[in-house]
């Protein structure tokens, strides 16, 4: 039964080669492309309008819910999701897309038909069953080496118009892709961070070095240039327990800060502005002369 599982499984791997009309465009036009592809799915994804989302496979929750949030908002407009199926930030953004019924490519570094990591077999399968794309530079059977993922993350910038960087330490191997990128002439966009969280120092510089800050989800669909979609009305906007007593205490006083959401909530100021970051990103809440909430 394993055996003829493999079997189909290396059916269905087709490849593309740089000559062929279906090989993505986006890739002809970087330093190094891959002479060929090895892909299970939908090729002509490739060369259609991507975002590449990308950063630390030890993600915080906050990194993750926002990876997933960035993917679901440019699947809402077509665009599509490329990521490398890693743990973490890379994760969340295929299951965003996906589970909002948009398409996102999986660049691989290892072999088409080696799923890395092994956690993400239904990811992988979802991702093909619901019309995406699963593809590589590496031949089939190809093991997952550490050299392998820094050289496939030109193909992940390659591909895509821009790159998010959600999360990333100062080492991160998603800070490479933003190399990528920079070197190909594509836009870099990153999420800020608190100064205190190792996950953020990455990007945190890039935005001091020039890489375009993403406030809100829709940040990036003004981006792109894209025509936003009508604004959900506040009763359409999911919020979690604590968010909710956090933005009906802005909502009644008007105004307010830190220190008295901090007193009313009985919540650390780290728990408090982690929440109101939230709510400024779902687009609740604003900030006024820097420290003063205000409720939209």
């Amino acid at each position: 039964m394993g055996l003829q599982y493999e079997q189909i499984k290396l059916k269905q791997i087709k490849k593309v080669h740089i000559y062929d009309n279906d090989y993505p465009e986006m890739l002809t036009y970087i330093s190094n492309p891959p002479k060929v592809l090895y892909y299970t799915g939908d090729i002509t994804l490739s060369s259609m309008p991507c975002i590449a989302i990308v950063g630390a496979r030890k993600a915080t929750s906050y990194g993750k819910w926002a990876a997933y949030g960035f993917a679901k908002k440019l699947s809402e407009y077509g665009i599509i999701v490329v990521s490398g199926m890693a743990y973490g930030i890379d994760t969340h953004a295929h299951k965003g897309s996906v589970e909002s019924t948009g398409k996102t490519i999986a660049v691989l570094g290892c072999g088409i038909d080696i799923c890395y990591p092994a956690s993400n077999k239904d990811l992988r399968e979802k991702i093909i069953k619901d019309g995406g794309l699963v593809l590589s530079e590496y031949e089939p059977g190809e093991p997952p080496l550490p050299f392998r993922f820094p050289m496939r993350n030109r193909i992940i910038s390659g591909l895509s118009l821009g790159t998010i960087i959600v999360e990333a330490g100062i080492n991160s191997g998603s800070l490479i892709t933003a190399e990528c990128a920079a070197e190909q002439g594509r836009n870099i966009y990153a999420l800020p961070g608190n100064i205190n969280s190792m996950y953020s120092l990455g990007t945190n510089k890039l935005i001091k070095d020039g890489a375009t800050p993403l406030i809100t989800f829709d940040d990036i669909i003004d981006e792109l240039g894209i025509r936003r979609q009508p604004a959900l009305s506040r009763q359409e906007i999911e919020i979690g327990k604590d968010e909710k007593s956090i933005y009906e205490y802005i909502l009644r006083s008007g105004e307010t800060t830190t220190d008295f959401i901090c007193r009313s909530t009985c919540k650390l100021p780290s728990e408090v502005n982690a929440i109101v970051t939230i709510l400024e990103m779902k687009g609740l809440v604003h900030t006024s002369m820097g420290k003063i909430f205000v409720a939209n």
